[in-house]
């Protein structure tokens, strides 16, 4: 059975623990009340036994010597590990610390409060128990093969907030040797939000996939994923921006991933800056933080959805935004439409794992984004294109549509 992973408190912030960082001797003696260190102080999980240890009979049940009769099972059937461990429903949540949201490379130590913060959140909205590990390397061989050498005590591998363009490698190499998935989140998480929360965009106005044409600001993970995952589903073109301006083919300065970028989307050969390509576009979609001048948000076609997703600063601001869009969306939660990958990673895992799939595939990919864009139904606004993380259909939904897809 699986060990449920828990706050280890309920006292957080009750004045139990010190409300802010340790003192080192430099710092005044009076701290100011963080409710964000309170709460943090100790970690924001631990361990918990599902079954009880509590005398000699259960001790040896538990442990030894009747542990024995079920590794030797295991051993002569391997295929066991899923019903008489927790193998089959923990996720291992791996990270470098190169990427992390907002922070930029900031190291595995620092790291390990967002990791924290995403094991709780599979086993919070999708029962998955997860497991934080942030490894004390960048070198793309060895995450390879540390998690490798992890992945026997794993149901799945979560890869988190590892820069490009060493992600994409790492995770279709670990795809390549693992049987269990691999799912990068960054790139294929958003993929999923965002795709569900257009589709309904563009079900609200009247039009379909194939008759969008979509500006992406930013070549990172969740910018060639979702450019990637959007034409899979049908979309009519997307151009991608980086830095130096649209991926196009034209370009010499191009990496691998963004030479193959160029050859998948912009069909209609936009070249030159971001503000072009936006001229009557119907979609802008950002994932790389920075700020849209107001005049080529103006500049979109009529009825155009606007998905400025950088926290905490999104690309476009909301006011701005609404302006001119019919269907705004932000990566925060204080304004409606947020595109938040809690919507969709603890769902699709959960499915995975009911049905011991060894990848999570395209088509269980688009079946999650099918089965949120179904949850908002004939409540659907242009306030309201995608549910809340808290809609306690969300989960439940994503999860029965990848399983069913899986099989």
């Amino acid at each position: 059975m699986a060990a449920e992973i828990v706050n280890p408190r309920s006292d957080a912030g009750s004045g139990q623990a010190s409300a802010g960082p340790a003192h080192t001797g430099n710092e005044s003696t009076e701290e100011p009340f963080d409710p964000a260190f309170a709460l943090h102080r100790g970690g924001k999980m631990a361990v918990q036994a599902t079954v009880p240890v509590r005398n000699k009979d259960d001790l040896s049940l538990a442990y030894t010597p009747g542990v024995a009769k079920v590794c030797s099972a295991i051993a002569e059937n391997p295929e066991l590990v899923h019903d008489y461990t927790w193998k089959s429903s923990v996720v291992a949540v791996v990270t470098d610390g190169t990427a992390v949201l907002g922070l930029g490379d900031i190291g595995p130590e620092a790291s390990l409060p967002v990791m924290e913060g995403k094991a709780i959140l599979f086993k919070q909205f999708g029962g998955v128990d997860a497991v934080p590990i942030a490894l004390g390397t960048t070198d793309t061989d060895e995450i390879i093969e540390t998690v490798v050498r992890l992945a026997p005590s794993f149901g799945g591998v979560n890869l988190e907030d590892i820069s490009a363009p060493r992600c994409f490698e790492i995770e279709r190499r670990l795809q390549e040797r693992l049987d269990i998935p691999v799912f990068h989140d960054d790139q294929h998480g958003t993929a999923v939000v965002t795709l569900a929360a257009l589709k309904n965009a563009a079900k609200l106005s009247g039009r379909t996939l194939g008759e969008l044409r979509a500006v992406i600001s930013g070549a990172g993970a969740a910018g060639v994923a979702i450019a990637k995952f959007l034409l899979e589903a049908g979309l009519g073109d997307v151009a991608v921006a980086d830095r130096k301006g649209i991926v196009s083919r034209d370009r010499e300065d191009l990496t691998d991933v963004k030479r193959e970028l160029a050859e998948l989307t912009n069909k209609a050969n936009i070249t030159g800056s971001l503000e072009t390509a936006l001229a009557g576009a119907d979609v802008f979609i950002g994932v790389s933080g920075g700020t849209v001048p107001e005049p080529a948000v103006a500049s979109m076609a009529p009825g155009a959805f606007v998905f400025a997703m950088a926290n905490p600063n999104p690309e476009v601001h909301p006011d701005v935004a609404h302006k001119y869009a019919a269907v705004v969306a932000t990566g925060r939660s204080d304004y409606p439409n947020q595109i938040n990958n809690v919507l969709a990673f603890p769902g699709i895992f959960a499915g995975a794992l009911q049905v011991r799939a060894s990848r999570i595939t395209e088509g269980m990919k688009i079946a999650a984004a099918d089965a949120l864009a179904d949850v908002v139904g004939d409540d659907l606004d242009a306030g309201y294109v995608i549910p809340s993380p808290f809609d306690e259909r969300v989960a439940p939904a994503v999860t029965a549509a990848v399983a069913a897809a899986a099989r």
